[in-house]
């Protein structure tokens, strides 16, 4: 059998649920927009990367204010929030060249939100058979770039697009 060691990912498996407070509240009081891999703020919402993505490029659309459910979106940052989902599809697609793009939001814990509290939209690049064996037997994703090259690609895309 092959091992696959992730050691970034301890802190998520060992912490998790215990982090006081809220991550999308808290990451854009950090004041290190590259150590908090925001890549863009908006008036009502920032972009930000997964920092465990299932593929490169892998980001979210995150209102700043604190809301558990899209209904409670105030119509400003409503519109905010899919204005921003339409450039990041397009900047994937530049970018990346997918065979496709998932777009969507996971509201409640029920519905599968990691963070539960704090609605956001997942923008992802997908390729036809980007889930193989590893990912769908072994539980382990393989990315072929770092989060800091993928912050670096869309930071410097996100300037010349934005």
């Amino acid at each position: 059998m092959d091992y696959l060691w992730t050691p970034w990912r301890y802190a998520y498996v060992t912490g998790a649920e215990k982090v006081p407070g809220c991550i999308f509240c808290d990451l854009p009081k950090q004041g290190d927009d590259a150590k908090a891999r925001i890549v863009y703020r908006g008036q009502q919402c920032y972009v930000v990367l997964n920092t465990y993505p299932y593929t490169p490029g892998h980001s979210m659309i995150v209102p700043f204010a604190h809301l558990d459910e899209l209904q409670k979106l105030p119509v400003a940052a409503a519109h905010e929030m899919m204005d921003l989902s339409q450039k990041m599809e397009h900047l994937l697609r530049a970018l990346y060249a997918p065979d496709g793009i998932n777009l969507g939001m996971n509201i409640g814990k029920a519905a599968g939100a990691g963070v539960a509290g704090h609605i956001h939209m997942h923008a992802l690049p997908r390729w036809v058979a980007d889930s193989n064996f590893v990912s769908v037997i072994g539980e382990t994703r393989i990315l072929p770039e770092t989060l800091e090259m993928t912050y670096d690609r869309i930071k410097k895309a996100m300037a010349t697009q934005f």
